[in-house]
């Protein structure tokens, strides 16, 4: 488990904002100490530096971290959709200006004791996805050793892993060109047929697993809360793992608030509260009470 007192408080320079799609951004921060230590599927918490308004901060998850030409980890990318007053304004911020950051946040995901590993991510979700792609297939290493007791993870390379990506259309589909180039199988459904399977992106999964040659796919998962259920549900008929990154709305990000808890059962069949960003965000799909 990741506590949050070992995260790391600064304030950061933008590097690069820029579009990727239709209300969708890349940030990219000079965070060393953040980025030498942040995992697949860690989250920040990002407010605007000398902003009071919006006044707490918001939780961005780990797209990818930027190494120098010595291969050290020097910044971090977020992807993000303007949707509400700090994303639109976070839009408008350039080159130099700054953002106060703190991480890394909440739990990685598992290192996927796998051969064949099945991404499945809705609208947003995509977003912890290309770094976890990215290290299973061995492309890059993630979380340095360090006094914080956190091990560089190990992980075995593999060849064999499906990003199934579900967008509202064409226009919405980020980091298509990112994901292709780390050599990821990547499946696109959209809801009105612009581009890839006219349908659910579960209908891609569902398709995946039955063409599947392996004994034991795993599932990670990420988007909005039905479809992460559906997805769920496919898995438990399946007898698959599956991960969920859970995008619960955090106020505190260190688990003080209380703001972003989730029901989880237990061993027993009851179910108790859990914090998503301190027990979370990534939870067994079969232990949540959707």
């Amino acid at each position: 488990m990741h506590f949050a007192h070992h995260a790391t408080s600064t304030t950061a320079d933008i590097l690069e904002n820029m579009p990727i799609a239709r209300s969708i951004y890349r940030v990219r921060i000079a965070a060393p100490a953040i980025a030498q230590r942040i995992v697949p599927g860690q989250f920040v918490m990002l407010r605007l530096s000398g902003c009071d308004d919006p006044l707490l901060g918001r939780a961005f998850a780990l797209y990818d971290t930027v190494e120098d030409s010595e291969g050290h980890a020097v910044a971090i990318d977020i992807v993000y959709q303007v949707m509400g007053k700090m994303t639109s304004r976070l839009a408008l911020y350039q080159p130099g200006q700054q953002v106060d950051l703190w991480g890394p946040l909440g739990n990685g995901f598992k290192v996927p004791d796998t051969d064949q590993l099945l991404m499945v991510a809705g609208g947003i979700g995509q977003t912890p996805f290309l770094a976890l792609g990215k290290e299973y297939l061995g492309l890059c290493t993630y979380g340095q050793p360090s006094t914080y007791g956190q091990p560089t993870r190990g992980v075995s390379p593999k060849r064999n892993v499906t990003l199934c990506y579900g967008v509202r259309s064409a226009d919405y589909l980020a980091g298509e060109k990112e994901f292709r180039a780390a050599g990821i199988d990547l499946r696109v459904a959209s809801d009105d047929g612009s581009v890839g399977h006219h349908g659910y992106v579960t209908d891609l999964l569902a398709s995946a697993l039955e063409e599947s040659d392996s004994e034991r796919p795993q599932v990670v998962c990420c988007g909005p809360e039905a479809m992460m259920e559906a997805v769920a549900k496919i898995c438990e008929q399946a007898s698959v793992p599956c991960q969920v990154s859970l995008e619960t709305p955090m106020a505190c990000g260190i688990g003080i608030c209380f703001s972003c808890v989730a029901k989880v059962r237990e061993a027993d069949g009851s179910w108790d509260y859990r914090r998503t960003c301190v027990e979370g965000p990534l939870f067994d799909a079969a232990s949540i009470e959707w």
